[in-house]
This record gives structure tokens, sequence and C-alpha cells, in this order.
């Protein structure tokens, strides 16, 4: 079968974003791309139909982006101070890092591992500002606290 024209009404790795029309092998199309629902002959409905798709995600976008931005103003106000082991007072006897963050905020505010956006876990005491990107927009930083737990 000869390539054909489809629109794409989803983003596809490698091939393009919902809304691009693209020109694929006929077996890519009949065997992946269609069952998926991943593309459309290009037609009026399928338009219609990638219009109306186009419109849900951008209110989900926006609820989306309202929920972050009160996860945000919560964040802002939320401090954490985490008891940690220390060698000699200011370096840790081991390291405080994602889980042990998620452990001190449990019950404050809900994250997912993946939102809190640490370079390397924290080897000594002191106070720091972490980064969690709440939406792919904002990112708010959160006051973290490490003390020795002989205090």
């Amino acid at each position: 079968m000869a390539h054909v024209e489809l629109l794409l009404l989803s983003d596809v790795k490698f091939l393009g974003k919902a809304g691009d029309v693209v020109k694929v092998a006929g077996g890519y199309a009949r065997n992946y791309l269609l069952p998926q629902d991943l593309a459309a002959p290009v037609s009026k409905n399928a338009l219609r139909r990638l219009e109306k798709l186009r419109k849900e995600r951008e209110e989900l976008a926006r609820i989306q982006l309202a929920e972050a931005k009160a996860k945000a103003a919560t964040l802002a106000k939320t401090e954490i101070t985490i008891k940690a082991k220390t060698v000699d007072e200011t370096r840790l006897y081991g390291s405080v890092g994602v889980q042990d963050i998620l452990n001190a905020l449990e019950g404050k505010i809900a994250l997912d591992k993946s939102q809190i956006e640490l370079d390397e876990p924290f080897k000594e005491i002191g106070e720091f500002e972490v980064p969690v990107k709440l939406h792919a927009d904002l990112i708010q930083n959160l006051k973290v606290t490490i003390v020795s737990d002989a205090e």
C-alpha cells in the first residue's frame, strides 16, 4: 500500500503534534495509528473532532494550572524541618533526599516524587530552598530546614 495522508489527533513521538497532517506508510497507518486512535483520515469530520479535542485539552490545562497555583500558595507558606543524624554537628551521617522531604510533607500537602527537583541529596545541616515543579509553567520553592537530631 502506498503512503497515506492522515491528521494526527494526538502527539506522536518522532512524527508530529496533534493537528499536523502527515504522510505515513499504509501499514503504519493501518496497524498502529488508526487502531490506537492517534490519527484519522483527513476529512471535515476529523477536523471537527480535532477541534473538540483541542478545546477539551485547553480546559483541562486551565484547570490543572489553577490547581497548581492553589498548591503553590500553600507551598509558599509551608516550611518543614527534618531531624537527621550528624557526624560533627554540621555534616550529616548519610543524607536527606526527596523521600525524606515527602515524608516530612505528609499530611500537609500531597506531592509526587517527580515534582521535587533536587539535584542531589543534602549532606549538611542548614536552610535550603527546594524547587517543586507543580505545573509545566509553575515552579514554587519549598523551605527545608535540616537540623541535628542531637538538639
